[in-house]
């Protein structure tokens, strides 16, 4: 559910950011206003960043092999991280540039069009804002009791908060081009313009990097939510497992976890019920977490000089 609420929220923006970026560049040739490149621009890396995603989910689909016998899973995790970059180096730093040549070379907007890039803003907030409501109720549905905050940085699917806060910085960055070229049409100065457009520059590269640090985060691979974590302890424990030694978890893809654990079994049993055990409690575990694909338990026994990790340690001396 969360892959194809992933998927709507993306085919959303990227039909509005494609519109949107067609209507922003035809403002910017008619009216010569540099905000209204820097947005075009942005809208025009945003469409790229939501295809990217598309690829990304598309290719994350392929059956694991003999050199990924663990699947392509975390190839979404690729793609949200080649958008951080894309939307640091094309979205933000080309506002920011157009904004050091703009303020260095002011122009007014005059002539006959000089009410376009207020009509193509306020269209653009709308279109916008009906991708971001989308992109709220897609989230809404898989966030739980989480804030936003804690959505955006435990979210186990890059999709979702990619788009959140790509189209709410396009909201912001929309607000803040009106702020400028309405300023320049009431004044005359073209800085008003070029001070809206580093405001944008400023605002997708913090962006980027926010999404730069948590991608990476899931890159290097991620365990399991704390609710995952305590289902998947309290189904391991039953029929011919005691303890739980140790448990680790790394999610192989948004969709799949890979759960390995030392179990303690009974004392004076056969092989066989040891092995019936662990699918017992392999069952259990499929059983409570859908997305637990991958299992490995090992079977010990607790004693005194093993630690929680099940590394032996060196007998305590007396003094």
């Amino acid at each position: 559910m969360s892959a194809q609420g992933g998927t709507k929220a993306v085919v959303a923006a990227l039909l509005a950011n494609l519109g949107i970026a067609i209507t922003k560049f035809g403002a910017w040739a008619l009216t010569g206003a540099s905000s209204m490149l820097a947005e075009g621009v942005h809208s025009l890396a945003d469409s790229g960043n939501q295809a990217l995603l598309l690829l990304g989910g598309r290719a994350a689909k392929r059956a694991a092999d003999e050199e990924h016998p663990f699947g392509y899973g975390r190839e979404r995790y690729v793609y949200a991280f080649v958008v951080s970059i894309v939307l640091f180096a094309v979205g933000g730093l080309f506002a920011l540039y157009e904004a050091f040549h703009k303020w260095q070379h002011p122009e007014p907007i005059e002539g006959r069009w000089w009410w376009v890039p207020l009509a193509v803003l306020v269209a653009a907030i709308v279109m916008e804002s009906f991708s971001f409501r989308t992109a709220i109720v897609e989230s809404n549905a898989v966030r739980g009791r989480a804030s936003w905050v804690e959505f955006v940085r435990r979210a186990k699917q890059p999709e979702l908060p990619v788009v959140l806060l790509e189209d709410l910085g396009a909201l912001v960055g929309l607000v803040l081009a009106l702020f400028g070229v309405s300023l320049t049409l009431l004044t005359g100065d073209g800085r008003w313009d070029a001070a809206g457009t580093a405001c944008i520059g400023v605002l997708l590269v913090l962006i980027a990097i926010v999404l730069a640090i948590e991608t990476k985060s899931l890159l290097l691979g991620e365990s399991a939510t704390r609710a995952h974590a305590t289902a998947i302890r309290s189904a391991l424990v039953g029929e011919g497992v005691r303890s739980i030694i140790h448990l680790k978890t790394l999610h192989l893809g948004p969709d799949e976890l890979l759960v390995a654990a030392k179990i303690e079994v009974d004392e004076a049993t056969t092989a066989a019920d040891v092995a019936r055990a662990i699918d017992a409690a392999e069952s259990r575990v499929r059983a409570a977490v859908d997305i637990a694909r991958v299992i490995y338990l090992e079977p010990d026994l607790r004693h005194a000089g093993k630690t929680s990790d099940g590394d032996a340690v060196a007998p305590r001396r007396m003094p």
